[in-house]
């Protein structure tokens, strides 16, 4: 069957396009997630909703429906650097969230003209006379589909990527994410750097219960380096009891222009799968939602949308490349010492609160 436009995945940058895309599109979009269930969401996100996804949502009009937020609501965050012995409080605007059901949220939002291929596994795409052809697969069936466009929104490991632009590698980590009961007197967030263990950095996030640890390490050896981590914050007053469940994925970090890829050819990459997430919080929402934005204007607006959307997504990339500025900072030990011994924006929190768990 012939679509106008083919989507691979439907996380938010996915569920943005599929909801925004003109009703008179015919658009078919592919998610490999079968049920939103509690195995039905696996990927490693803390599910802290940062100003800046917050900005994008209030774009559209929305807002959250209650369900999706979850306790405890807190608003400072414990930088903890490892290496330099150091400790910092800084106030943040994060809204805790069930990841999961953000994501079920805003699929529920696409409009019933879009047809959705639910658990369905993207096995090829290749360029064809007049689009593309899709190949996909629910594990019992394969199934093929033309499109004259295709948006690839399937994330770090994205298969429209690899197929259409292969040369265009970015460099990528492991996220693993574990979940514990929570055990801790008093819940709380917190940044952990220790460039021995990551060279990006690690969080902790007190969820409805539960205590999450995570953290972005080489693929080669991530799983060894997370129990390091682990054992390191575990002399440091962290808790950990016998996990409930263990998450882990591909996390792009994009360091350079070359690492963003917009698309071409009636081809278009949007949220991570085109590189948008940032180098130094690894937060992708806002990014997510507008790229999406970005693409749906262009396709919507006629004409050139390649070009279009090029244009449109490039303040983007700006702000990312300004991102791996600030990821400096963050991530050389000399200058975050610099940076945290100096106080700059920091609060003072009052001892009892800190001390069950440093």
């Amino acid at each position: 069957m012939e679509y106008d436009v083919a989507i691979i995945g439907l996380g938010p940058a996915g569920a943005t396009a599929a909801r925004l895309l003109s009703p008179k599109l015919r658009v078919i979009a592919i998610d490999k997630k079968a049920a939103w269930d509690e195995t039905a969401f696996t990927k490693p996100c803390g599910g802290l909703l940062a100003p800046d996804a917050q900005k994008a949502l209030s774009k559209f009009n929305l807002t959250l429906p209650k369900d999706v937020l979850v306790d405890p609501q807190i608003f400072a965050v414990r930088t903890v650097d490892l290496e330099n012995d150091l400790l910092r409080c800084y106030q943040r605007f994060y809204m805790n969230l069930d990841r999961r059901k953000f994501d079920e949220w805003l699929i529920s939002l696409i409009p019933p003209n879009v047809e959705i291929a639910a658990g369905c596994r993207c096995a090829d795409i290749r360029r064809i006379d007049g689009g593309f052809e899709v190949a996909y697969s629910d594990g019992a069936a394969a199934r093929t589909v033309t499109a004259k466009r295709v948006i690839g929104a399937d994330g770090s490991d994205s298969s429209v990527r690899r197929a259409l632009f292969p040369d265009r590698e970015i460099r990528r980590l492991t996220a693993i994410q574990q979940w514990f009961t929570e055990e801790h007197a008093t819940p709380f967030y917190s940044c952990v750097f220790d460039s021995e263990i990551t060279p990006s950095y690690c969080w902790s996030i007190s969820k409805d219960g539960f205590f999450i640890l995570g953290g972005a390490f080489p693929i080669e050896d991530s799983r060894a380096r997370f129990e390091r981590l682990k054992s390191k914050l575990a002399q440091r007053g962290f808790i950990f009891g016998e996990p409930a469940k263990t998450e882990a994925c591909l996390v792009s970090i994009p360091r350079g222009w070359r690492d963003f890829c917009a698309g071409t050819d009636g081809a278009f990459l949007i949220g991570e799968a085109a590189g948008f997430i940032s180098p130094s919080s690894l937060e992708g929402i806002s990014y997510a939602l507008d790229s999406a934005h970005a693409v749906v204007r262009a396709i919507n607006g006629g004409g050139d949308a390649n070009r279009a959307y090029a244009r449109l997504s490039a303040p983007i990339r700006r702000k990312l490349m300004m991102k791996h500025v600030k990821s400096q900072f963050m991530y050389r030990p000399f200058l975050r010492k610099l940076v945290m011994k100096s106080g700059l924006d920091s609060v003072e929190v009052e001892e009892q609160v800190t001390s069950d768990a440093f």
